[in-house]
């Protein structure tokens, strides 16, 4: 039988060194017989140096366990490499995809991200803002109810910001969604398949998103058919139990909807389940559509109609102006954007069945007017 010796403490301390705290770059420069001045041009990566004495300094700090002290370097830099994210929420692919848009660029210019989310109060943005005060060279900020004095009074004078589909966007460089033209599209699009009668899920009360979206479904509906009915218009929060809830909501309308369309693809999610559960076939006994176009829109059975929304690029655009307005400095002008929409239909709006996707509303039929009578 194979005998096993513990190894001893001494032994494993050989072989791991433990981590020592506060290891300064002095004792990097003792430890190869380099000046400190060549130790912090490599471990700083400003200027060139010798390949062998790079990896001789490398190699030593790394069995010294180095790390940079954050603190010392912005105090000499006047930089920190942080940037701070500020988001409604971090649940959910919508919110995913726009933190990756912004990892992804952050990465490629040596900056770390600091993410925090404000769950849409407005006591914990501005004590999150406060909070990074120091510890950021600038913030990206999506939150639709501040206000452009709340962001100004809890900022540090000059620090740079970019706000993503915000009301206040005047005084800071912004990038916004075309909700409007996103949501009017799709109603327009639901009324050229010939619904007269289309249900839709809002967001939550005073967000600007969502209440844009509604504006845009009112009118693309009242383009082709007149004043939609109010009654068709089911309370949400941008959740996918609040879809779900509207969903059998909708089921109990007299007349019932033959389509709905949804503030976002987590509440038409939601709906889908109310939908299926309750034995409504979609598209074939009502049509169903979304916003933001998440990724697992193309993997629900059937796959979902929605408005895409570019949420990865909306991120990544975000840090790449925040970091151009580090790069200018007190010279840098604000600049204002709106990213656009297109639809993607897919199989719940019923599109690729109808003869009449994609054109004026079908002609009415004895049937139809007394069904909508009803």
């Amino acid at each position: 039988m194979r005998a096993y010796r513990a190894t001893t403490a001494p032994e494993a301390e050989r072989t791991l060194p433990a981590r020592r705290e506060g290891v300064t770059i002095r004792e990097v420069a003792r430890a190869t017989g380099l000046s400190v001045a060549t130790i912090s041009r490599v471990l700083n990566g400003k200027s060139a140096v010798r390949e062998e004495t790079r990896k001789k300094v490398l190699a030593a700090a790394a069995r010294l366990r180095w790390v940079p002290h954050g603190a010392a370097r912005s105090l000499n830099t006047k930089e920190t490499r942080n940037v701070g994210v500020l988001l409604p929420d971090i649940y959910g692919e919508f919110f995913s995809e726009i933190i990756r848009g912004i990892d992804l660029i952050a990465r490629r210019r040596g900056f770390h991200v600091l993410v925090s989310s404000s769950h849409s109060d407005r006591s914990e943005t501005e004590d999150v803002l406060r909070a990074l005060r120091g510890r950021v060279d600038g913030v990206i900020v999506m939150s639709p109810t501040i206000a452009a004095r709340d962001l100004r009074d809890n900022l540090p004078e000059g620090l740079p910001a970019v706000l993503l589909n915000c009301i206040a966007g005047k005084g800071f460089d912004s990038i916004s969604i075309d909700n409007y033209g996103g949501a009017y599209a799709m109603a327009r699009h639901l009324s050229g398949l010939g619904h007269r009668r289309v249900a839709f899920i809002a967001g939550p009360p005073g967000n600007h998103d969502a209440e844009e979206r509604r504006r845009g479904f009112r009118d693309g509906l009242r383009t082709s058919w007149g004043t939609p009915r109010g009654e068709w218009e089911v309370e949400g929060d941008f959740g996918e139990e609040s879809g779900f809830r509207a969903g059998k909501e909708i089921l109990c309308l007299s007349p019932r909807p033959t389509a709905v369309f949804a503030a976002n693809d987590a509440m038409a999610i939601g709906c889908l389940s109310a939908l299926q559960g309750a034995g409504v076939e979609v598209p074939d006994q009502m049509a169903l559509a979304g916003f933001d176009d998440i990724p697992i829109s193309r993997f629900t059975a059937p796959p979902l109609t929605s408005v895409r929304v570019s949420i990865g690029e909306l991120g990544a655009r975000a840090m790449e102006r925040l970091l151009t307005a580090l790069a200018d400095g007190a010279g840098h002008t604000h600049q204002h954007e709106t990213l656009t929409t297109s639809l993607v239909v897919r199989e719940s709006c019923g599109a690729r069945r109808a003869p009449g996707a994609g054109r004026s509303p079908r002609r009415k039929t004895t049937r139809s007017i007394q069904e909508e009578k009803r």
